[in-house]
């Protein structure tokens, strides 16, 4: 496998409105595997983190954070997707996001957050295709349910509401 590249290339990017607020689009064809740009933030003390109530914090390693919060963190407009088209890498103390395939003109950004902060925050109301479909097939299952619970019980008022057939002379 070829070593990845750490040096974003020059892509179009730009952040814009998406379906769970703003999002990183590609304006521009992404190659599979092409380093696309660096998270960038503060570093912090596990203190702050332990006080933070940010959303942007990346755990770089047990003893580092970096707080992507600041505006001029452009990679802090991708967002969650159970179904990715990027990936985080660390290297060398920085985090840089990679392709995971190629990325069309007009596709936004996306990655997987990671389980834990998934069941935190995203978990009932993740708008990713995969979480989507399963709400979606949830609901029709429940949907279906109700109307045979509701079917059954009309006929059972239909079969009482019936008079008992009087036989004829």
């Amino acid at each position: 496998m070829a070593r990845k590249s750490y040096t974003p290339g020059d892509f179009e990017l730009v952040v814009r409105r998406s379906k769970t607020g703003l999002g990183l689009f590609a304006e521009s064809e992404v190659p599979k595997g092409a380093c696309i740009i660096e998270y960038r933030g503060v570093d912090i003390t596990a203190e702050q983190e332990a006080k933070s109530r940010s959303k942007y914090l990346f755990e770089i390693n047990s003893r580092r954070t970096i707080d992507g919060a600041p505006r001029w963190n452009t990679a802090r407009y991708i967002n969650h997707s159970c179904r990715p088209n990027c990936e985080p890498t660390i290297h060398k103390g920085r985090v840089w996001i990679h392709s995971r395939r190629r990325i069309k003109p007009g596709e936004e950004l996306n990655y997987d957050y990671g389980k834990n902060y998934f069941n935190q925050y995203l978990k009932d109301i993740c708008a990713c295709p995969k979480c989507e479909e399963k709400r979606s097939a949830a609901k029709a299952s429940v949907a279906k349910a109700t109307a045979r619970k509701r079917a059954g019980k009309a006929a059972k008022k239909a079969g009482a509401a019936k008079p008992a057939a009087s036989p004829r002379k």
